[in-house]
């Protein structure tokens, strides 16, 4: 070995570290919610310089240094190499999965997708998501295939009704526990569960189980997305909704196809790309309509009105939250898929609502339309869906900021972060930052002042 390289090697093989300093809870609770700005403080706790912590983590001091004053690391391939540097066990990130199974369960693993630019991963999944909606690749040509297989681990010989029924009862319990407490809460747990149920595409049943499987485990799938979109593991979400996708195709169920296209659009709002979302909500549309689910419809058309709020169209964004209520009105709740009896009617409140807010940024008289909306949303929703209730208060509070009722939204901010403190969620975190904007723009004001402060100490700790 070199001797001018030796301190960066010793640095990177993680002697700098304590032994025991990943075993303290204190440590371990960090690590588990992945909030390695809490990390690296406890790192400079027990002696470990920051250009150590650099040294081993690969990254500058500058990174480092802006880290520690509270800023978030969401990409996968950062949080491994992390992880790796530090000597940390992967298990303690909730990480290992990713590099152990993806490929058997998923397809491809983040790590192996890193590379790519986020834009043409985009493209890729468009293309994929026509040629499942449409049987032709309208986008581009798709590339590549999304899942390796089945699993090959010993499946049941044989499989009957009340197996897939269990697939079912776990995907509704784990997907109670995700509205409540965030992804990061049972994220782990629903991996599991879909590597257990994949199993079951091997084994032997009738024409109808198999079918009731496929649309199962699409399911299942798509909550993973879900989860793996909500801890901010991109790619790991892309992946679960191609084969969602795959799946509830697969089991001809055009309510699921449309409720998975809906959920990855909204990866892509949550990306700043409304373009590619509008793309996915408009396919998804189509696979609405050929299922005849005016709830189904009633959902795309108020994303795609978030889409074009977000893309400043106004006229557009305002016609389609229209539509989004007419289709909702003429909707058979009683009849409609579960895929989207999530959507009721406090969602439309919360739909229009948040809509008017993107638009309230930039033209304030949208307040009038978004505060009533998402009071009622608020009014609306219980502890079992905490997360949506903290994304509404936020929303509500930045209304209130942009109407100049300062107190008011200092109060409501206030309850958003009480509701955010107890969620495993990135995307509460990004999701209040229009508020912490806000927020900070009104500093001269007391209650605005003690609002923003509050939430910096929120994103810092």
């Amino acid at each position: 070995m070199d001797a001018s390289n030796g301190g960066s090697a010793d640095a990177r093989q993680g002697h700098a570290v304590p032994a025991d300093a990943w075993e303290q809870p204190e440590m371990r609770a960090a690590l588990a919610t992945r909030e390695i700005s809490a990390v690296y403080r406890l790192l400079r706790k027990h002696g470990v310089s920051q250009r150590q912590i650099a040294a081993m983590t690969g990254q500058s001091q500058s990174e480092v240094s802006e880290i520690l004053k509270g800023r978030q690391v969401m990409a996968y391939d950062v949080l491994t190499r992390i992880a790796d540097g530090l000597g940390v066990p992967r298990g303690y990130m909730g990480l290992a999965y990713d590099e152990a199974t993806a490929i058997r369960v998923v397809g491809s693993a983040d790590g192996q997708q890193a590379e790519e630019d986020e834009s043409v991963k985009r493209r890729r999944f468009l293309a994929h998501a026509a040629q499942v909606t449409m049987g032709a690749a309208v986008f581009g040509p798709e590339s590549g295939t999304w899942s390796a297989g089945p699993a090959r681990t010993p499946a049941p010989g044989r499989i009957g009704m009340t197996d897939v029924r269990q697939v079912e009862a776990a995907t509704r319990a784990l997907r109670a526990l995700d509205y409540q407490y965030g992804g990061g809460f049972c994220r782990d747990a629903v991996v599991a569960q879909l590597s257990w149920g994949q199993q079951m595409l091997e084994a032997h049943g009738t024409d109808i189980v198999k079918n009731r499987l496929y649309v199962a485990l699409a399911d299942l799938h798509s909550l993973a997305g879900w989860t793996s979109f909500d801890t901010g593991l991109m790619d790991s979400a892309r992946g679960h909704f191609a084969n969602a996708l795959d799946l509830a195709k697969q089991g001809e169920n055009h309510p699921l196809v449309a409720n998975v296209l809906y959920r990855m659009g909204r990866v892509y709002l949550h990306q700043d790309a409304p373009n590619d979302a509008l793309k996915l909500f408009q396919l998804g549309q189509i696979a609405a309509q050929e299922s005849g689910s005016e709830l189904a419809v009633s959902v795309l058309c108020a994303n795609e009105a978030w889409a074009y709020a977000m893309m400043g169209n106004e006229e557009q964004a305002v016609k389609l939250l229209g539509r989004s209520k007419d289709e909702f009105e003429r909707a058979n709740l009683a009849e409609a898929e579960s895929w989207v009896k999530f959507f009721t009617e406090t969602d439309v409140y919360a739909m229009v609502g948040t809509v008017h807010t993107v638009l309230a940024q930039k033209n304030a008289e949208h307040t009038k339309y978004a505060i009533p909306a998402l009071t009622r949303a608020v009014e609306s929703y219980d502890d079992e869906m905490a997360r949506s209730k903290t994304f509404m208060l936020s929303a509500l509070a930045t209304n209130h900021l942009l109407d100049g009722d300062l107190d008011h939204g200092a109060k409501v901010g206030g309850k958003a972060i009480d509701c955010a403190e107890g969620i495993k969620s990135e995307r509460v975190k990004d999701r209040m930052r229009p508020l912490q904007d806000e927020a900070e723009r009104r500093r001269n004001n007391a209650d605005a002042r003690d609002l923003a402060d509050r939430l910096n100490a929120f994103y810092a700790a």
